[in-house]
């Protein structure tokens, strides 16, 4: 297939004149030797100028049958030990980490015209960390954690707010809806972090971070 079979859906490759209304693209990323304070201040920027959700990223993990899988989750957790999102542990994506706890994460924000990319092995989060975000959530998006099988066959969307609506009358808006066992969180622990920022002619910035015995070691690499 050409690029001429979806003209109206895919766009066409820069031009020169597209890159002259920019020519010197971003500035480059900094020499630093700590790409969690880079990743931070990467996200602050971005929590200033996305449109929508400027800390989801995708998750690929591994299948049963050795397929990749990818979706679309939310971080709500950065720190030295790693990041850590939550989710339904029954899901598609919970049982395969629970099997082969590697994954990996890619964040794009399109106003900065930056990507972060993150490889790492996964452990779960502590309980007491799982139940102190839980409580966080509004009342209805708890409930609706409950109510789904996540990732499991589904006869109607009627049957799904059926058991919405009968949770509602049990619990209410009330703050003391339990965390069910099923629903937890992960932490993705990096092995290696790439960050790459967008330039002029595809001349794009692109630095690695590797993690070794003593601390991270950087390089950067070809676009």
């Amino acid at each position: 297939m050409s690029q001429t079979d979806t003209p109206d859906i895919i766009p066409p490759s820069p031009s020169a004149a597209d890159y002259a209304t920019d020519p010197n693209g971003k500035p480059l990323i900094p020499n630093t030797s700590d790409p969690i304070a880079l990743f931070k201040a990467w996200m602050a920027e971005a929590r200033e100028s996305e449109l929508n959700d400027s800390n989801a990223m995708s998750l690929a993990t591994i299948g049963a049958d050795g397929m990749p899988d990818v979706r679309v989750v939310l971080l709500k957790e950065v720190t030295e030990a790693g990041f850590v999102f939550f989710t339904n542990l029954e899901s598609a994506k919970g049982q395969q980490l629970a099997t082969t706890p590697k994954a990996a994460l890619g964040f794009h924000w399109k106003s900065q015209r930056r990507q972060v990319r993150v490889r790492g092995t996964v452990e779960p989060v502590s309980e007491e960390a799982a139940d102190e975000y839980f409580a966080t959530r509004a009342a209805q998006s708890r409930i609706s954690a409950i109510a789904s099988d996540q990732s499991r066959p589904l006869n109607d969307r009627a049957e799904f707010e059926q058991r919405v609506a009968e949770l509602s009358e049990i619990f209410g808006d009330g703050p003391d809806i339990p965390r069910p066992e099923f629903w937890g969180g992960f932490r993705v622990v990096p092995v290696e972090i790439e960050f790459w920022q967008d330039q002029a002619f595809r001349m794009h910035d692109r630095l690695k971070f590797t993690r070794a015995d003593d601390g991270w070691t950087t390089g950067r690499l070809y676009p």
